[in-house]
This record gives structure tokens, sequence and C-alpha cells, in this order.
């Protein structure tokens, strides 16, 4: 079975940066599309960055120049890179796969299949 473990997370300053990882296992996560999304109190489960497993990349405009993502298909992983954090990042950030996605829709959560459990991020002074 598919398994998706997220890490990373804690309490940072605004201004400051976090690494997460989604370490993988029980599918051929070299072929594919991953992604992060988050879920602050009260919202929807947004959609914040996709790596396709051709290495085409995708970004919201709420992350995009602060964010990037890459992947590890050795080692099975993910990873976001999260700098110049503010306290509207705050939230729960979860990984995502799945096989394929239907163009314009990389970011929508609803595309993917296999989920993680979710790293807390706290943004604050």
């Amino acid at each position: 079975q598919a398994r998706l473990v997220e890490s990373g997370g804690g309490l940072v300053q605004p201004g400051g940066s976090l690494r997460l990882s989604c370490v993988t296992s029980g599918f051929l996560f070299e072929h594919y599309v991953v992604a992060w999304f988050r879920r602050a109190p009260g919202k929807e489960r947004e959609g914040l960055s996709c790596s396709h497993d051709d290495g085409n990349l995708y970004y919201a405009d709420s992350v995009k120049g602060r964010f990037t993502i890459s992947r590890d298909n050795a080692k099975k992983t993910l990873y976001l890179q999260m700098n110049r954090l503010k306290p509207e990042d705050t939230a729960e950030y979860y990984c995502g796969a799945t096989s394929g996605v239907i163009n314009g829709y990389e970011l929508d959560p609803d595309s993917y299949d296999y989920w993680g459990r979710g790293t807390q991020v706290t943004v604050s002074s």
C-alpha cells in the first residue's frame, strides 16, 4: 500500500525558512505526479506546487518565488523548500501523489489519490 510521511514542520519566525520532506513507499514514485498542499484552520486544502514525473513544475501564485519543489527519485522523496515565510503560511502541510493529472488540474486536491497525514508549520513571532 502507498505510504507518504511528511516531516520538517515546526515553529519559525516570519521571514524564516523551513524544508519539508515527504518520504514515500509502496508505489512507483518515479512515475507519479507528486505535489504539496496545505490546509489552514477553517479553510479548504490548497494546492501549492506540483512536480510531474517528467520534471515539469507548477506553483501557486501564493508561493511562487518563495517555495521550491524538488524530488529525489532514488530516495523516493519529495521536498519543499520554503523561504521568506509569512504568518499566513501557517497551516498543516501535506504531500500527495497520483499516477496522472488532467492538464490544468495539477494543483487540484481532487486529482490526487495518495496522501500523507501532514506536518504542521507555524509562522509566528
